[in-house]
């Protein structure tokens, strides 16, 4: 590990004036939020379920969910600059392509949530995506909880004081790279890509905020499948079923022409789903 380099990233040191001026004057990431509203016109993403499904067993078909989980890790790799981030006022570049998300173990007030976190590798596909999602969405919903809430309930066990003068030391810690790896290993705030499906309680995506905590520059907020109007070739309307996607975006790891690019790749895979089935390092033309 060379010097200045996180045991979670390497230290860009070869940047531009801008970005190495920008994460100093604005250190938080909070405060460097870019918002993208994306309506998606899910025909294809449909009928390539409808037929990747066909002799699939009924209790875990690919979904919609899946789709986008893989398209996101895609763009990780194909988009590297929207797998940096910043921390302690320095850009690096993440050492793996990740993705994270919340399992809700029981659809109801009280029930209980799970932390998924997928380690993904270049030569995955979308079926690597569904059995590793298959395997953390099972092991979650009986009853097995995963490292990063097990740390978090020993934290609760303590007295208050103790509690809360531990967790003001894990932010120093964090700032540096050195919180313990029990207590992240499924942090979803130390991925690449965390994703919310918001659609599975019937919630348009809106906008979700990043944190400070952590390293993720990318939150994306899926919504409810609905019909909507679209406008199609000689000026016609045509309803057609559709989601709206929510990303939020750190805006010091980029500039605005990548990030419009990167949205252009993602609708390129929405519209050619069959793509998802290459390994996630293949280049894709758009």
């Amino acid at each position: 590990m060379a010097f200045g380099d996180r045991k979670d990233g390497k230290l860009l040191k070869n940047i531009d004036s801008m970005h190495f001026i920008c994460p100093i004057i604005y250190p938080k990431r909070c405060d460097n939020e870019a918002f993208i509203s994306e309506l998606i016109d899910i025909t294809k993403i449909n009928e390539y379920l409808e037929k990747k499904n066909k002799g699939t067993p009924d209790e875990y078909k690919y979904n919609m969910f899946q789709v986008i989980v893989t398209a996101m890790l895609k763009i990780m790799y194909l988009r590297p600059k929207m797998n940096y981030f910043i921390a302690n006022s320095n850009l690096y570049e993440r050492n793996e392509v990740s993705a994270s998300f919340i399992i809700k173990k029981q659809f109801k007030d009280d029930g209980s949530e799970g932390l998924a976190f997928l380690h993904s590798k270049a030569d995955w596909t979308i079926d690597t995506v569904h059995e590793e999602i298959k395997k953390q969405v099972t092991s979650q919903r009986k009853g097995k909880k995963d490292a990063s809430t097990e740390s978090m309930d020993i934290f609760n066990k303590l007295p208050r004081f103790l509690s809360k003068f531990l967790v003001h030391i894990t932010m120093l810690l964090d700032r540096f790279g050195y919180v313990p790896k029990s207590l992240i290993a499924t942090d979803p705030y130390y991925s690449s890509v965390v994703l919310t499906n918001l659609g599975s309680i019937k919630l348009h995506a809106g906008y979700h905020h990043l944190t400070n905590w952590g390293t993720n520059s990318v939150f994306l907020a899926i919504g409810e499948i609905k019909k909507r109007p679209f406008l199609v070739e000689d000026d016609k309307i045509e309803i057609k079923e559709s989601i709206d996607l929510g990303l939020t975006i750190d805006e010091r790891i980029a500039d605005g022409y990548y990030y419009s690019k990167t949205v252009a790749l993602l609708r390129k895979l929405f519209e050619n789903p069959e793509l998802l089935e290459e390994e996630l390092c293949k280049e894709v033309e758009y």
